[in-house]
C-alpha cells in the first residue's frame, strides 16, 4: 500500500552550519531566548479586534458536520460558482444536497 507521506529529510551537520550561518548573518533573524518567550503575548491580548473578526467570520465548529475533502472539478463549474463570491464552497455543498434531498 502506497501513502503519500512525506519523508523529512535532516540537514547535513555541514548543511545545518550553513544554515545557522546564514541566520547568524541576518540582522532580521535571530534565534529567540528565554526573556524573548516570557516577553511574548497572545494574539488575542495584543490584537483582540482582529482575533474577534476572525472568530466571527469563521467560527468553531464544536462538533464538525462536514468533511475536508479533496475535489477535483471542471473550470466552467469552478467559475460559475466562484463568480458570485465569497462562500462558493458552501454554494457547491448546498447543489449537492438538493441533489442528495431533492430540491426545496
Amino acid at each position: 500500500m502506497k501513502t503519500n507521506k512525506r519523508k523529512l529529510i535532516m540537514p547535513t551537520p555541514e548543511e545545518d552550519a550553513a544554515i545557522r550561518k546564514g541566520i547568524d548573518q541576518d540582522s532580521d533573524a535571530k534565534e529567540l531566548n528565554d526573556d524573548d518567550f516570557v516577553q511574548m503575548r497572545t494574539a488575542e491580548e495584543v490584537s483582540p479586534e482582529i482575533v474577534n473578526a476572525f472568530r466571527k467570520g469563521r467560527g468553531i465548529q464544536k462538533a464538525p458536520k462536514k468533511e475536508p475533502v479533496t475535489l477535483r472539478l471542471s473550470r466552467e463549474v469552478l467559475d460559475f460558482f466562484k463568480a458570485s463570491g465569497r462562500g462558493w464552497q458552501t454554494r457547491i455543498n448546498n447543489a449537492l444536497l438538493n441533489l442528495v434531498h431533492g430540491s426545496k
